[in-house]
């Protein structure tokens, strides 16, 4: 118990909810003691409109982004005070700007975030309406209090400049162990190896959100301030880690296939396996020792794994004979060398944790990191383009503009107390997806109801302002702190701090629970209806625009593989871009399909089609990924015409599913005929081996390592290519099924 406190204490989402509830307590506490405590609750407001664009990012871009939100959220209430009084041209004016700060969410991540701070403070400024200079002076407070949080965030990060960064590192950490135990249950016999590889995409989701957030931390802030002894080590770790998951995905083994060849000898897979878990457990435990690396350090568990590995092979070898074993103990081999290499990237993070590797420096070859962080413009083209009705967020801009005017004309028209609470509920639970829309009111509906009925039987006992205080703070902290872990904990907890706040202020407290639950009811039925009949942002309208960029980052990850092949040298940047985009498609595949899942069964239509091409795409990435990294870690020979030939085969059929997602026409010519393609598979695998059994100056050892490049590649080669072919087809089914 006291692990798992001292764990959500020590998260992200802790230290995020700390800073703003300083920020908001802090100037209540203070204003309140010389008795001007409605100033310092508007300060304390515009702090919590400001905190939820605070993301990831280099130190400039915070500020920056900070000072943004601050403006945007105090400008939007401001205006809403001073058009409020004239009533033909206020509701006219509201949906327009309730529209705008909708729509500026086609910048990107902050921008969306700064968006749903300007529509919190739009539906929060009709609880405190103003008039005249009252109206500037709130709307000063608000912007203010922005400036407060700004501070208080610069105050975390100098004083602990690389706290979130090493949460952050031992978040990746962990999820990678956690891949990696996931590769480790593959090798049961019993595996439901289909189960365990949408775990795995799930992770890998996961995984590119925290690894996009270290890019700009450590990337960005290398670039704006230079490198320090501290960056070096996290940015070494993070691109450690990078290289771990890369491998795991890179090394690909047909389980069913080796399953087949050990059936008479289980022992040496699941010796291999407990090799593959052993990984995972050492990561799992550098996870927990990131700030006391020198705490943890595995000097003997892991090569006793590996000896362990290897004496099970030269056992095998031994009971059967050199002749008969040769193919078994290649693909063992394969398994103990990619086996080694992760340990060896292990110990890397180990050690550049720990003091031993303070002086770290950087690869020439990753001068080019600021290649990897996505650029930040905000060109006026970008809103301009996105004004149309195939455009998802446009459509999510009127369906949330709509549903906020209802919201308030009922407000207005029917006995509720708080017309704002409605619009806050529709805010804040109305999301482009509907399945996310639905899981979400279920969540606030539930935590309204259970936060009000725990913060009734708390003021019912105690009316002690300092006792209730003192619970509103710290409802407020956990109320924060699970709003990205847990909605309906979050919400609970918010309930409960607004409770509390109207016990302190209000003696007639049965009544604001009442309403309370009453409008978060209102608003949750209005977002939940809108989303499912005011222009519906169904997945399977989205998906086919996922699964053709996930088919092309593959493509384009393929054609690097083989310009490399072909040229050999240092690998470029380009190369190391299509790879990292490859990763990011079909996570963000994986998450489309997952939204597709929480939508009515009426809407899924697709989705076993859907599922086919999210794990035919992995295993595509996956068997390129291998390809990639056997040839840049083997001195291999020149790419044949065969090789080539079979490339082009691969690349048109990628190509061909791109242009039936496109529904443009395919020109015939491009079609390879399956028996050339065959007899290209049978040239090069004869090529290759005739070349290596004639060529004399190779001894045993050398020419059995050529020879296993070239099944390698050719395995590899075929594996694609079917890939591909079913990659086609499931494409022309998919648009035959859902041809808009």
């Amino acid at each position: 118990m006291i692990d798992k406190i001292s764990k959500f204490t020590n998260s992200t989402s802790f230290l995020n909810a700390s800073k703003v509830t300083i920020a908001s307590v802090v100037p209540v506490l203070v204003l309140n003691f010389l008795g001007h405590f409605e100033i310092g609750f508007t300060i304390a407001l515009g702090a919590f409109y400001t905190y939820p664009s605070d993301i990831p990012s280099s130190l400039g871009h915070k500020i920056k982004g900070l000072i943004a939100a601050s403006f945007i959220v105090s400008g939007v209430n401001l205006l809403v005070n001073l058009v409020y009084p004239y009533p033909l041209l206020f509701y006219i004016f509201l949906g327009f700007l309730l529209f705008l700060c909708s729509m500026i969410s086609v910048y990107g991540q902050r921008a969306t975030l700064i968006s749903f701070s300007a529509l919190l403070s739009i539906s929060l400024s009709f609880g405190h309406l103003h008039e005249g200079w009252a109206a500037f002076e709130y709307s000063g407070f608000i912007f203010i209090g922005g400036i407060l949080y700004l501070i208080v965030s610069l105050v975390f990060h100098f004083v602990q400049p690389y706290k979130y960064v090493e949460l952050q590192i031992a978040e990746g950490i962990k999820l990678t162990a956690k891949y990696l135990k996931l590769r480790g249950d593959l090798w049961s016999p019993e595996a439901n190896r289909q189960a365990i590889i949408e775990k795995q995409l799930a992770v890998q989701v996961e995984l590119n959100l925290i690894h996009e957030d270290l890019r700009k931390m450590l990337i960005g802030n290398q670039n704006a301030s230079g490198i320090t002894s501290q960056n070096r080590k996290m940015l070494l770790v993070f691109i450690t880690l990078v290289e771990i998951q890369e491998l795991a995905l890179y090394t690909s083994f047909d389980h069913s296939k080796l399953h087949q060849k050990f059936a008479k000898h289980p022992d040496v897979l699941r010796t291999y396996q407990n090799v593959a878990y052993k990984l995972a457990s050492t990561l799992k435990k550098l996870s927990k020792n990131v700030n006391h690396i020198s705490v943890y350090v595995d000097k003997h568990d892991l090569k006793n794994e590996l000896d362990a590995l290897e004496f099970a092979i030269f056992d095998y070898e031994k009971t059967l004979g050199k002749e008969e074993a040769a193919e078994g103990v290649l693909m063992l081999t394969n398994m103990l060398k990619y086996a080694k290499n992760q340990v060896g990237k292990i110990k890397t993070i180990q050690r550049a944790l720990s003091l031993a590797m303070q002086s770290y420096k950087l690869k020439d070859q990753d001068k080019e990191l600021e290649k990897f962080l996505t650029p930040q413009y905000y060109p006026l083209r970008t809103l301009i383009e996105n004004l149309s009705y195939s455009s998802s967020i446009f459509r999510h801009s009127i369906r949330l503009t709509i549903t906020i005017l209802i919201g308030f004309f009922l407000g207005q028209v029917l006995p509720f107390q708080n017309v704002y609470w409605i619009l806050l509920t529709i805010v804040v639970i109305m999301r482009p997806g509907y399945g996310l829309t639905k899981e979400r009111s279920y969540n606030r509906i539930f935590g309204t109801v259970l936060g009000g009925i725990l913060a009734f039987g708390i003021v019912s006992v105690i009316q002690n302002h300092v006792a209730l205080s003192i619970f509103s703070i710290v409802c407020m902290l956990l109320g924060i702190s699970f709003t990205q872990i847990n909605y309906k904990i979050s919400a609970t907890f918010v309930t409960m701090y607004v409770v509390f706040i109207y016990g302190i202020l209000t003696p007639d407290i049965n009544e604001v629970i009442q309403y309370r639950i009453l409008d978060s009811l209102a608003g949750a039925i209005l977002a939940f209806i809108a989303n499912q009949f005011l222009w519906p942002a169904w997945e399977f309208i989205n998906t086919p625009i996922h699964i053709e960029n996930t088919i092309r980052a593959n493509r384009n990850y393929l054609k690097e593989i083989a310009d490399f092949y072909n040229k050999k040298g240092e690998v470029p940047t380009s190369y190391r871009l299509a790879r990292k985009n490859a990763f990011v498609e079909i996570g963000n595949l994986m998450t489309s399909f997952q939204r597709m899942m929480q939508e009515p069964k009426s809407k899924q239509k697709t989705m076993p089609l859907v599922n086919k091409l999210v794990v035919l795409n992995h295993s595509l990435l996956s068997a390129l990924a291998s390809l990639s990294t056997y040839i840049q870690s083997h001195q291999t020979t020149s790419a044949s015409d065969s090789f080539n030939y079979i490339i082009k085969t691969i690349l048109a059929n990628l190509d061909h599913s791109i242009s039936i997602l496109r529904n443009e026409v395919i020109i015939q010519d491009t079609f390879f005929e399956k028996e050339d393609v065959t007899l290209q598979f049978e040239e090069l695998k004869r090529k290759h081996f005739t070349r290596l059994a004639e060529d004399d100056d190779l001894d045993k050892e050398t020419r059995q390592a050529k020879m296993q490049e070239a099944q390698m590649v050719i395995e590899q080669l075929i594996w694609m290519s079917n890939l591909a072919e079913k990659i086609l087809k499931n494409t022309t089914d998919l648009k035959a099924t859902n041809p808009d």
